[in-house]
């Protein structure tokens, strides 16, 4: 965990970053096992239902349950199973909403099962604020089997009423017991009981012995696993939590945080920050576990509530939550109650130096009781006992156990299952392939030699040499022009052999006769790497791009990626490769207007066409993204003009109404790609500090790139300058070390690497940003390294455009992050109602639309104020678009299918 000490000053590059980068939350996404939609696994006969299969709804928890039983009692070969008294049918593990859904069923059936739960039935639900409202979507959908969801379901407490209502009126009852893990063997499982059973609760954990044998077995155990309980009178009240969603919802409240590991530190903080009169009690005399960052922390407030503290990464997404200066900006404690200017920075209490209104801000306090036990808690009170053995009895609201708790994912490795996310041999072999496969497309693409080794036809030349093998070479540098010859040979060959006359083969005889007509400019395109390697590009993003509309089925999605697909094909493929060669062909640019626009844009020379067409991208993919109208010998001015009025005019303007996104989202052929071939790898992106600080070597290359085009001004200006043989060194690599003084020659080697075109075009853009497509997900280069988006991400802090947040929705199942291909933290402001800031956004939607509950809406705010002034119309959450009423009546529902859908794509 990354965390900055308290009044530590940053300096103005740390500011900088700061106010770009790490200010924002930076919660991580844990792990899941790989679940097939069905609850099937690697492991024959042990299944997995609720929240793991993707979807943390309740409804889909229970029809996941119930399901998975009618499809054990449906299989042949659970039908034919060997009846033994010591064997069970089945063995349910996890007494949640999908588990005890499992129990019903399995009861019904008259099977011989037990259900496992290590801490409190429900204990999901348990843990949901106070008062909490309960959205069960799909709202017409009625799960599988019979725990159902009724009226009284509508907020936490008469949910958890129904439920024990239903699984009380079908006997089902848990056996109170840690499942350690499970193993397979000569076809039955051998369920393993942890020896640190719960059994303080039960009535039947006496009678389980070190381990149950069973025929099949079904996990619900949940994301969060299993909390430590801390086995005292009261700590079943609704006032005790595990999990901290929100911390400025116990403002002005008293709370006691029990633990002394990083989760406890993490949440007192929080709470602490918010305005909570926090007692920290742990067991022991001093901390020992926790980050010394954490450590520091605590001290700070214990001795100034107000110190300049907080937590970038919290230990763990299911338990704690982010706190940092991003919660505090729109909120009403720190703005004037007169102007409602910002107060942070002054002190608690005051006059506001703007109007002068008396103001008097909320602040918590943090107290340590070291070497401490919890005693007992009441309704209104808790007990502890101090270092001295004394008992004291302290004002009490809220109670946060957070002593520790077994995370799922180590049942599931013991047990065999597969994570996703971890990567085996045959997988990482597969990705070396591909990224090699990269590293030759991008050389071959741009022509370049591979530093230190040389150029594909040379390397092909070598090899042949070595092995006498003579078709490496054409083989590692294929050249399109002359693949383009062999076909003509075999077609006039079978021309000739036909024994038909010139003349006489119709159009494709015309057309192959006409070598200095149409057939000539297409040949000149179609001879050269860049055609097919954008032939290859726009197919993709065609293919890619239809099936993500199916996959996603949102206006939001289907115009959006329509907008993708188009400006790929038509400006960025067809206009240059195609459309511009035959307009020159048929000489509309040999004078006049056309001629004058085409002499500043598309610049005469002696090679393919006559003229550089494929400038032409620059009319969609702007500076610093595309330097090649910039970075020329002498100036373009057509496209220093264009450029300037793209990247410093257009761009900020629609940032400013519609965030980074509606270029990096909408236009860029970059984000096309990402968008249609990456839309199922976006799950990949790691999340965390250390990855919000890689963001920043986009910045470099953008600081890079403006002194590069300072350098070739100043080379415009003086040809002959050092400045412009600067450039021309940074920019190609191009210097003549191998007469150098052999102490410097290896400088040289070096600007072969990091020059322009090879490290920052070639390396980055080509090899390192789609060769880790599939590990890191499409946006690699977007989020990491793309000096555009570097630009842009400074604009964006200037923009209107939020993420809005429905927070009384908002169920923390922290699916939006885990898909976010920017690596942003989306839950900690959803679970917070706050608008989510982060300039790194894309407006891929893949949060919104992926939200079970429809908390997140695209939308824009006054930035003085924090108001909201609008809303996105182009609805992108399949929630919502169930909600929206017609005539009063509502619309069809294809929820049930959109989620069902999104399952297979998520985690």
């Amino acid at each position: 965990m990354a965390q900055k000490a308290g009044m530590k000053k940053r300096g103005l590059f740390g500011t900088y970053v700061n106010w770009l980068h790490t200010k924002w939350p930076a919660g991580t996404v844990e792990k899941l096992p790989d679940v097939e939609p069905d609850g099937t696994t690697n492991i024959p006969g042990l299944y997995v239902v609720g929240d793991l299969t993707g979807v943390p709804l309740l409804k889909f928890s229970a029809d996941s349950g119930a399901r998975t039983v009618q499809r054990v009692l449906g299989d042949p070969s659970f039908d034919k199973r060997k009846q033994d008294d010591d064997v069970y049918d089945l063995i349910i593990i996890g007494g949640g909403v999908s588990g005890f859904s499992a129990a019903v069923e399995a009861k019904k059936a008259g099977l011989n099962f037990l259900l496992f739960e290590a801490s409190e039935a429900f204990s999901t639900i348990v843990n949901f604020p106070k008062a909490k409202p309960i959205y069960t979507y799909p709202t017409e959908m009625t799960p599988a089997g019979d725990l159902q969801f009724h009226e009284k379901s509508s907020v936490k407490e008469g949910l958890l009423e129904d439920l024990y209502e239903q699984v009380n009126e079908y006997g089902v009852e848990p056996v109170y017991a840690r499942v350690d893990y499970v193993k397979r063997k000569g076809g039955l499982f051998d369920v393993q009981i942890a020896k640190s059973n719960v059994q303080h609760k039960a009535k039947r954990g006496a009678e389980i012995g070190d381990s149950v044998k069973a025929h099949r077995v079904i996990v619900g155990i949940g994301r969060s696993g299993n909390f430590r309980k801390l086995g005292v009178s009261g700590e079943d009240l609704d006032k005790v939590y595990n999990r901290l969603y929100d911390p400025k919802d116990f403002r002005g409240k008293n709370v006691v945080v029990v633990g002394g590991g990083d989760s406890a530190l993490e949440g007192a903080i929080a709470l602490a920050r918010n305005g909570a009169n926090v007692t920290l009690s742990y067991r022991k005399p001093e901390f020992s576990r926790p980050k010394p960052e954490n450590t520091e922390q605590i001290e700070m407030l214990t001795g100034n509530p107000s110190a300049d503290v907080e937590i970038e990464r919290p230990s763990s997404e299911r338990v704690t939550t982010a706190e940092g200066g991003y919660m505090h900006e729109s909120d009403a404690t720190t703005n004037c109650p007169g102007c409602g200017k910002s107060l942070m920075g002054l002190p608690d209490e005051g006059n506001c130096p703007d109007c002068g209104k008396h103001y008097v801000k909320t602040r918590g306090a943090l107290r340590l009781m070291m070497a401490s036990k919890v005693k007992e808690i009441t309704a209104d009170t808790i007990s502890i006992t101090d270092s001295d053995g004394n008992d004291e009895q302290i004002k009490n609201d809220a109670v946060f156990s957070m002593i520790g708790r077994e995370a799922p994912l180590e049942f599931f490795r013991k047990s065999g299952v597969r994570i996703r996310g971890e990567w085996g041999g045959i997988y990482l072999t597969l990705m070396v392939a591909f990224f090699i496969f990269c590293i030759w497309l991008y050389h071959w693409k741009g022509g370049k030699p591979i530093p230190g080794i040389g150029y594909l036809s040379d390397i092909g030349a070598w090899l042949e040499r070595a092995t006498g093998f003579g078709f490496i070479r054409m083989v590692l540098s294929p050249e399109p022009g002359s693949i383009i010859e062999t076909l003509e040979s075999w077609y006039h060959k079978i021309f000739a052999e036909s024994g038909m006359m010139p003349g006489q083969g119709g159009m494709i005889d015309d057309m192959m006769q006409d070598q200095m007509g149409l057939f000539g400019v297409v040949r000149t395109t179609v001879g050269a790497p860049a055609f097919y390697y954008t032939l290859a590009y726009s197919l993709i993003v065609i293919i890619f791009g239809i099936k993500r509309i199916r996959r996603r089925r949102t206006p939001y999605v289907t115009v959006q990626t329509l907008s993708l697909m188009s400006i790929q094909v038509f400006p960025l493929f067809i206009l240059p490769e195609l459309i511009l060669p035959t307009l020159g062909h048929y000489g509309v640019f040999d004078g006049g207007f056309f001629g004058w626009v085409a002499d500043q844009l598309f610049p005469q020379v002696g090679y393919g066409h006559g003229r550089e067409y494929w400038r032409a991208y620059g009319l969609i993919l702007a500076w610093p993204l595309f330097v090649y109208n910039w970075f020329t010998n002498d100036p373009l001015w057509g496209w220093l003009i264009i450029g300037a009025l793209q990247t410093f005019v257009l761009i900020p303007l629609l940032i400013r109404r519609w965030g980074k996104g509606a270029y990096c989202g909408w236009i860029c052929s970059c984000g096309a790609l990402a968008e249609t071939l990456g839309d199922t790898q976006r799950q990949k992106m790691p999340h965390g500090p250390f990855w919000n600080r890689v963001n920043m070597i986009g910045q470099f290359v953008l600081w890079i790139a403006l002194l590069m085009f300072g350098l070739r001004i100043v080379g415009w200006i003086w040809p002959t300058s050092w400045a412009g043989i600067l450039f021309e060194v940074m920019f190609t690599g191009k210097v003549h070390y191998e007469n150098w003084w052999i102490g410097f020659r290896w400088f040289g080697y070096v600007l072969q690497v990091f020059n322009y075109q090879w490290f920052v075009d070639l390396l980055l853009a080509g090899v390192l940003g789609y060769g880790l497509y599939f590990m890191y997900s499409g946006r690699m280069w977007c989020r990491f390294a793309c000096p555009l988006a570097a630009l842009m991400h400074v604009y964006a802090r200037f923009s209107n455009f939020r993420i809005l947040s429905e927070k009384k929705k908002c169920i923390s199942c922290n699916v939006c992050t885990s898909v976010c291909h920017q690596g942003i933290d989306i839950m900690n402001f959803a679970n917070k109602g706050l608008p989510m800031e982060d300039p790194e956004c894309v407006r891929c939607s893949a949060c919104v639309q992926s939200c079970p509950t429809g908390v997140l809406t695209f939308g824009r705010i006054d930035r003085r104020t924090g108001m909201v002034i609008g809303k996105d119309k182009l609805m992108a959450s399949p929630v919502q678009i169930v909600e929206m009423k017609v005539n009063g009546k509502t619309m069809p529902s294809k929820l049930e299918g959109l989620m069902n859908r999104s399952r297979r794509i998520k985690h």
